[in-house]
C-alpha cells in the first residue's frame, strides 16, 4: 500500500517538475530572442529598405509599389522569419532608401533588412553587416550612342556623372587621379537622375554597375540611343544589408539565401528580372547570369570585396 502511494507521489512529482522544466524552456526561448529578431517578435512589424529606381533589384513598378529581383528575395526572408517567430500576420513596412541614407538608416534601426543593389565591402562591414551574396557586378560607364564614345580614354576631359553616395563615386575619382582623365565629376540624388544627366546632354557618360546600366538602358524611352562602353571596372558581390553584430537574425537570412541556392530557385528568380519581360513596360533586359553569380550559388559566401 505505501509502496503504491510512493509510486503515486512520485509520478505526480515528476509530472509537475516536467511541466515546469517544458515551460521554463518556453520562456528561456522566448527570452533569448536578440537583436531584429526580438524586435520583430515585440513589434509584429518588419521593415524593408527598399530602392526607387534600382532596376531590376527594387524599383518602383507601375502602381508604386517595390518590385525586383532583391525584392523577391527579402520576400522569402520575410516568409521565413513569419514561420520562425510563428507571426503569420506580420506586418511589413517598406522604406524607400537610396546610396547616401541607406546605411544610416539600417544602423538606427529604421530598415531591418535593405532590399537593393548594395556591394559588401570591407569598410562598409565596419558599420552594417551582409548576407550571403546575391549577385556579382562589375562597373560600366553608359551613354548616347551618338556620342562617338567607346573607352575610358575617350572620356578625357569630359564631364561624367555618378550616384551620390556609392561607391562607384570613389572608384572614378581613383581612376580619374591615376589616369589623369581630367574628368568634370558630377552627381546625381539616384541612378535615374544620373542618366538624366546623360540624356539631357550635361554629362558625357554614366558610371554605375554593369546590370544596372544594362537596366536603365533596356527600360529608357529609346533604348537604342544609349550603349555602354566596352570597359569594365572591378568585380562586387551585392548582399542583402542588415544590422551588424546580429547573428540571430543573420541565421534566418542567410539560411533562406543558401536554401533557395540549393534547390535551385534562384535561378528560377534570376530568370525571371534578367531574362523575361518585367513591369513597367514588359521589358528583357537580357542578361546572362554573370560567372561570379553562379560561383557564388554553387559555394555561398559572405566575403566582402576590399
Amino acid at each position: 500500500m505505501r509502496s503504491s502511494f510512493n509510486s503515486m507521489r512520485f509520478a505526480k512529482l515528476a509530472f509537475l517538475v516536467g511541466t515546469f522544466i517544458t515551460v521554463s524552456a518556453t520562456q528561456a526561448s522566448a527570452q533569448e530572442l536578440t537583436g531584429t529578431m526580438k524586435k520583430i517578435k515585440e513589434t509584429g512589424t518588419i521593415t524593408l529598405g527598399h530602392r526607387e529606381s534600382s532596376v531590376p533589384f527594387a524599383y518602383y513598378d507601375d502602381k508604386q509599389q517595390p518590385v525586383g529581383y532583391s525584392m523577391d528575395l527579402c520576400n522569402k526572408v520575410v516568409d521565413a522569419v513569419k514561420a520562425e517567430l510563428k507571426i503569420p500576420n506580420l506586418q511589413v513596412k517598406l522604406q524607400p532608401v537610396n546610396s547616401s541614407n541607406r546605411i544610416p538608416l539600417v544602423k538606427n534601426g529604421a530598415v531591418d533588412l535593405e532590399c537593393g543593389s548594395t556591394a559588401n565591402y570591407i569598410k562598409r562591414q565596419e558599420e552594417v553587416g551582409f548576407s550571403v551574396s546575391t549577385f556579382w557586378v562589375a562597373k560600366k560607364f553608359i551613354a548616347k550612342t551618338g556620342s562617338g564614345l567607346k573607352t575610358i580614354d575617350d572620356l578625357k576631359g569630359k564631364a561624367v556623372v555618378v550616384t551620390q553616395g556609392t561607391d562607384t563615386a570613389t572608384l572614378i575619382r581613383t581612376i580619374n587621379d591615376e589616369r589623369k582623365l581630367g574628368l568634370v565629376l558630377m552627381s546625381g540624388k539616384d541612378h535615374a537622375e544620373s542618366l538624366l544627366t546623360v540624356e539631357s546632354g550635361r554629362a558625357m557618360a554614366f558610371m554605375e554597375d554593369d546590370v544596372l546600366v544594362a537596366g536603365l538602358r533596356a527600360n529608357a524611352r529609346d533604348p537604342l540611343a544609349l550603349v555602354l562602353l566596352q570597359d569594365s571596372f572591378g568585380g562586387d558581390p551585392y548582399a542583402l544589408m542588415m544590422r551588424k553584430d546580429d547573428p540571430q537574425f543573420k541565421k534566418i537570412i542567410d539560411s533562406t539565401l543558401t536554401k533557395l541556392m540549393a534547390s535551385g530557385e534562384i535561378k528560377n528568380i534570376y530568370a525571371k528580372w534578367f531574362q523575361g519581360p518585367i513591369a513597367p513596360n514588359g521589358v528583357n533586359i537580357g542578361y546572362p547570369m554573370p560567372e561570379g553569380l553562379k560561383t557564388l550559388i554553387k559555394t555561398p559566401s559572405d566575403h566582402a570585396a576590399h
